[in-house]
């Protein structure tokens, strides 16, 4: 998975390096879909999160049928669920641009870019609901393996379809369609030989089961959508500074999903293992496991802030050709990374309490790092110090943010053991 996460990061990386290339409206526009695009994500883990919950609940129960016709379902609840959103968001662009503060010169560019985007979306999220439904079975090889496939004809087709053939940042969306589209031509196929999915409705409670798909996906996707509706308001505050700040934000965001490869890997490798032991009632190997993890998160994430540091400038020469640009994305690679470390143990405490059961505790963590620190420390440093200042703030934001969601999650463990203790 951990390859499979590193491939997937260093893709996006790379595409929005591209389209780098082509100056500042299309990076500015990328910067614009960049919100957008985290809610259609957001509902595709909260889903996924159900998926894997659910399935491996119903095959630890020995129910198969159950857990293939539950595939199947949630097949059918995705699909359509992401298609409404990807209509809604088409159809609701101008108001969605003009609440983000873009510019009119960007709305031709959006106009021509979210119809292959949004498609790119739909697919994108299609393939993920496959490897959910392989991680639930427990097979994590085959969506590593095409994470990493499909990463890499991404990597061929972005040049290919962005300059060769003139595309420009459409075919950044049409290269991603392709390879996305490959992927699950690959996957599908492999899940029903495997008898995975059933769309067989025969005995199946469907109101129940959505119910109990909901009540997982619930609290899970709000989790995940928060991080998108603060990316909007920072967005909104960004786009004060003019359209090189936003275009710098959206190379500079893309650098930090690639810094947090080894943090994704271990939110989602993790929970199974949490999830174990927890069923076993060791909660002395569950504390082991997640300190291991969380000084391995400050270790490397600290390491990867001093190379960034030392190669910001050569760095930001390479992903941008804009100097304005340039400039504001090597203060992001400078200053972020700093607390880089901080918000990874923030997001695994995150994916830590929802494998203990403890959703809305996860949720809680999730708020008050994005609407308690994070905004307002980037609102404050934006006021107090310029484009500079936003920076500080959302690095202070970060490491704030971290702390806290350390003590939750000790707070939750211990609760979670006493209760236990006095049950025995």
């Amino acid at each position: 998975m951990l390859f499979g996460v590193l491939s997937l990061m260093s893709f996006q990386l790379v595409d929005s390096a591209f389209i780098g290339q082509l100056g500042i409206l299309p990076l500015a526009a990328q910067g614009f879909t960049l919100p957008l695009q985290m809610v259609i994500i957001g509902i595709q883990v909260g889903l996924g999160i159900a998926t894997t919950a659910v399935i491996s609940k119903a095959l630890g129960a020995e129910k198969l049928q159950y857990a293939r016709q539950l595939a199947g379902l949630i097949l059918l609840i995705g699909a359509v669920g992401v298609a409404l959103v990807c209509v809604i968001i088409w159809f609701l662009r101008h108001v969605i641009l003009s609440l983000l503060g873009a510019p009119e010169s960007v709305y031709a560019v959006i106009d021509a870019y979210w119809p292959y985007w949004l498609i790119s979306a739909w697919v994108g999220a299609m393939l993920y609901f496959f490897y959910s439904i392989c991680r639930s079975n427990g097979n994590t090889m085959l969506p590593g393996t095409m994470m990493m496939l499909t990463s890499g004809l991404n990597l061929v087709l972005d040049p290919l379809f962005i300059f060769t053939f003139d595309l420009g940042i459409n075919g950044a969306a049409l290269a991603t369609i392709v390879a996305f589209g490959i992927g699950i031509m690959i996957v599908a196929p492999k899940v029903h030989r495997h008898s995975w999915v059933s769309f067989d409705r025969h005995d199946l409670d469907v109101v129940n089961s959505v119910k109990a798909v909901g009540h997982i996906m619930g609290p899970a996707m709000i989790s995940q959508l928060l991080p998108p509706l603060s990316s909007m308001l920072a967005t909104k505050l960004i786009a004060g500074f003019g359209t090189a700040a936003i275009a710098s934000w959206a190379l500079g965001s893309r650098f930090e999903f690639f810094t947090l490869v080894s943090v994704l890997a271990l939110t989602m490798s993790m929970p199974p293992m949490i999830g174990r032991l927890l069923g076993a009632k060791n909660f002395a190997d569950i504390r082991s496991l997640v300190s291991i993890a969380c000084r391995f998160i400050l270790f490397f994430q600290t390491s990867l802030a001093i190379i960034s540091l030392l190669v910001s400038a050569w760095l930001s020469s390479l992903m941008t050709s804009d100097h304005q640009v340039e400039e504001i994305l090597n203060l992001h690679l400078t200053i972020i990374p700093i607390s880089l470390g901080a918000l990874g143990i923030c997001m695994l405490m995150v994916s830590i309490c929802n494998a203990l059961g403890r959703s809305y505790t996860a949720l809680r963590i999730s708020a008050l790092r994005l609407f308690a620190f994070f905004l307002p420390a980037l609102w404050l440093g934006a006021e107090l110090g310029g484009i500079q200042g936003l920076f500080i703030g959302a690095a202070i934001g970060n490491v704030l943010a971290g702390l806290v969601a350390w003590l939750t999650y000790r707070s939750a463990i211990n609760q979670l053991a006493e209760l236990e203790s006095l049950r025995s």
